[in-house]
């Protein structure tokens, strides 16, 4: 499967961004498909991640409450919805996938199958 990531943009800190994941070349069925986020000088590191065979969401600590990740099962995406954005969530996110969901899914060391990023950039 191919991923294209888009969404990202600048924006002010309080406002919402909607990053979409689209695959293409089949659909996700059993896949586990995440977000990642890599900030300047940092590891990359989880955000969301969902399942789509039980349409269940996982979402990180430290963006809970503000992120959600769902689903367009017709358009074989899935969206970040980051609403009360603030500085510290600039970075470029990133999505992938895999083939069969793990227990492990926040590790990034998972999934070798990743879109090629889009940047979001929160000014204060």
């Amino acid at each position: 499967v191919q991923l294209q990531a888009s969404g990202g943009g600048l924006v002010q800190a309080g406002g919402s961004l909607r990053l979409s994941c689209a695959a293409s070349g089949r659909t996700f069925s059993n896949y586990g498909i995440v977000w990642f986020r890599q900030a300047p000088g940092k590891e990359r590191e989880f955000v969301a991640a969902f399942r789509w065979s039980l349409n269940r969401e996982y979402v990180a600590g430290p963006v809970k409450g503000r992120f959600t990740i769902s689903r367009d099962v017709a358009k074989n995406t899935v969206y970040l919805q980051m609403n009360s954005l603030k500085p510290e969530d600039t970075a470029i996110y990133y999505c992938a996938a895999r083939a069969h969901w793990t227990l492990d899914y926040a590790n990034v060391r998972q999934y070798d199958n990743w879109g090629q990023g889009t940047l979001v950039t929160v000014s204060s």
